[in-house]
């Protein structure tokens, strides 16, 4: 039976002005991923103490653990607990591990959760930490929303706001109002401390990859005058791509279903060529660190330049902070660092060019690391490859070199912990 979104009318649902505090009872039953508060990503510690949302996206990760049907927004812990959990997570360090708010489960800004973001902004700021803060939205962004975010005295806040030209309301309900670009021009137009991207996401074959879809995004980024652009495409994962063909939507990629985000090369290409012929100044980045640091005019804290074939679209005082400050870590100071986080001290690593390679790290711990060090930590079952940008590699063809240093890499790990077994 097809299925279709309890809310095709003219108003976007926004769920409880309060929320209810879940039973333990019942978070016992979540999946455990959805139960687990602070994460580690590669955009940053992830604080995510609600879950639940009412908007529909049929792409949402939160198909992949089964809580799409929780519409409701609700409580894991109350907001102070979560930010003592958060801070004292050994993972996180004062003034250097960047956080992300609410990217997991919920919008950041839906009326009963705008309070806790809030809260969680203010909480930090009275402690005096200076650590980057990403709050990814697509909702209502107000003026006195902009008000408060530039009140705060320390952290660093960087609003990166999801807006992906699809006009397909069976993709994305909330495409057919104008509430999206509204808080795009509001939040650029109402910041000075605060930094305000356009989230150009997820970028899909036939959803909204011709030439005008793009040439509208392009055309909100710069009348709004954001301080950057970051494109990526989506998660092609059975989940969401069950839910999607079900209510009628061709979903590209077929049934190659990838951990890595979908974005062939020859996507990459047009989304390129579409910036730089529409002659517009804001920068447009490949990767969310990438467009966050720039803003806040610092080195990119996941060491991207390691990967130099990302930076071809960098602005060129972008690049040369990110030289500046990429060096690669000894093997001393890795091996302090698994001490510091209370890692595996016997993980095996190995400090290549751009990059260290380990194993059995997993995606939470290497990303720790990456943080610490701003140099890339890659797991030796899934490896970069050249100009796939860290994406799923469905759309590029690996050369024979390319396969060869890919199936080598856990060879050169094996080699090197056997040395330093000797």
């Amino acid at each position: 039976m097809t299925r279709h979104p309890a809310h095709l009318g003219d108003t976007i649902p926004t769920g409880p002005a309060h929320l209810r505090l879940i039973p333990t009872s019942e978070q016992t039953q979540l999946d455990p991923y959805m139960a687990q508060i602070v994460t580690n990503r590669k955009s940053g510690i992830s604080l995510n103490h609600i879950i639940g949302c009412p908007l529909d996206c049929g792409y949402c990760v939160r198909h992949f653990w089964g809580n799409f049907e929780q519409k409701i927004p609700q409580l894991l812990v109350p907001t102070d607990e979560a930010v003592r959990l958060l801070v004292n997570h050994p993972e996180f360090l004062d003034h250097t591990t960047p956080i992300q708010l609410f990217n997991k489960a919920t919008d950041p800004f839906l009326p009963g959760v705008k309070p806790h973001t809030f809260a969680v902004l203010e909480d930090l700021d009275r402690q005096g930490l200076t650590n980057l803060v990403l709050i990814i939205t697509r909702f209502h962004v107000t003026q006195a929303d902009m008000d408060r975010l530039e009140s705060l005295h320390y952290v660093r806040p960087t609003l990166l706001i999801t807006y992906s030209g699809i006009r397909d309301d069976r993709v994305e309900p909330i495409g057919k109002s104008t509430t999206t670009v509204d808080s795009i021009i509001t939040a650029a137009r109402h910041s000075e401390r605060t930094k305000v991207i356009l989230y150009w996401r997820p970028i899909v074959p036939g959803w909204n990859d011709d030439c005008a879809s793009m040439a509208h995004v392009l055309g909100v980024a710069a009348d709004a005058g954001v301080d950057a652009l970051v494109f990526t495409g989506y998660y092609h994962k059975e989940e969401n791509a069950t839910y999607l063909r079900e209510m009628g939507v061709p979903v590209p990629y077929g049934d190659d279903w990838q951990r890595r985000k979908m974005l062939p090369a020859d996507l990459d290409a047009r989304v390129v060529e579409a910036w730089r012929d529409s002659g517009i100044s804001v920068p447009l980045f490949r990767k969310t660190s990438c467009g966050v640091t720039a803003s806040w005019q610092l080195p990119d804290y996941n060491g991207h330049l390691g990967v130099p074939e990302l930076c071809d679209i960098c602005p060129p005082e972008q690049v040369a902070r990110c030289a500046e400050a990429l060096k690669a870590p000894t093997d001393e100071q890795v091996r302090d660092a698994l001490d510091l986080f209370d890692f595996d001290p016997d993980t095996p690593f190995l400090i290549e060019h751009g990059h260290v390679l380990t194993a059995k790290l997993g995606e939470q711990r290497r990303y720790a690391l990456q943080h610490l060090f701003g140099y890339q930590f890659w797991e030796v079952e899934h490896p970069h490859v050249h100009a796939a940008h860290g994406r799923a590699l469905q759309g590029y063809e690996l050369t024979p070199a390319e396969q060869e240093a890919l199936d080598g890499a856990r060879e050169r790990l094996a080699a090197a912990a056997r040395h330093e077994d000797d």
